[in-house]
């Protein structure tokens, strides 16, 4: 049996709702953004979904500023709480090691600073190889390594790189315009058993399928990490300045 974890941008959904003429909920100061698991599908077709952790950034001293400062080197600071009132942790993720544009390694602990898991990010050119590699080790388990985006679509990516930069600069000229994101797709194999696999899903958001036996506080976290590493066309979930920016992500059908 597998699990399919996405990123949900409860805020975003409300400004749809608003800009569409809908009233939207009140704003009762709940995290915005929630990671939803799909369950075994029910009866009638389509699967069943929980929420399973409310995902924030833990702003240092310094606040937003030094936050986004630090991302920049590598640094995520996350908590994952269990309920959207922050009440109880459902696991947090803290940075052990990074430096600008090069590896960074971060820890997942539980709710009682427990050591869960070590996630190990590797750029590209910078140890990985030609492609980003992460490496999940959960705590009692054989680690796991994925490289991020296929080898064929990356040779695509690179031939009409130059077309997408002037696609770019019309964007941000016109204010319109449509930049294909760089390949994301990341799959970590136990043999020849794919037992991770991050892919596109449905809108614009990228969900996690996970294989049976992982940790949720574990996949949550992995889930948070690889979204705030989008890439520079990308819309991290944790990188913004004030409210938090619109994103559809994980939408149930």
């Amino acid at each position: 049996m597998t699990r399919t974890l996405g990123l949900n941008d409860v805020g975003g959904q409300h400004t749809w709702a608003r800009k569409n003429g809908q009233p939207a909920p009140p704003d009762d100061g709940r995290v915005p953004l929630e990671i939803r698991v799909s369950d075994d599908p029910r009866p009638e077709g389509g699967p069943a979904y929980r929420t399973v952790a409310f995902p924030e950034r833990r702003l240092p001293p310094g606040g937003v500023k030094e936050y986004r400062a630090g991302r920049k080197q590598g640094v995520r600071t996350f908590v994952l709480w269990a309920d959207p009132h922050r009440t109880r942790v459902f696991a947090h993720v803290v940075t052990t090691s990074a430096t600008k544009g090069g590896p960074a390694t971060y820890e997942v602990l539980g709710e009682a600073d427990e050591h869960l898991a070590r996630i190990e990010r590797e750029p590209a050119m910078r140890g990985g190889g030609i492609r980003t590699r992460w490496t999940v080790r959960p705590a009692g388990w054989p680690p796991v390594s994925g490289l991020k985006g296929r080898a064929f679509w990356w040779v695509v990516w690179w031939l009409i790189s130059p077309i997408q930069l002037v696609i770019a600069v019309g964007s941000v000229v016109a204010g319109s315009g449509d930049v294909a994101r760089m390949p994301r797709r990341t799959r970590w194999r136990a043999g020849e058993r794919v037992v991770l696999d991050y892919r596109s899903g449905v809108g614009d958001g990228f969900l996690l399928e996970v294989a049976e036996g992982w940790d949720d506080r574990v996949t949550a976290s992995l889930l948070a990490l690889l979204d705030s590493h989008e890439g520079w066309m990308g819309n991290a979930w944790d990188d913004y300045n004030g409210k938090a920016p619109e994103r559809r992500g994980f939408q149930p059908q």
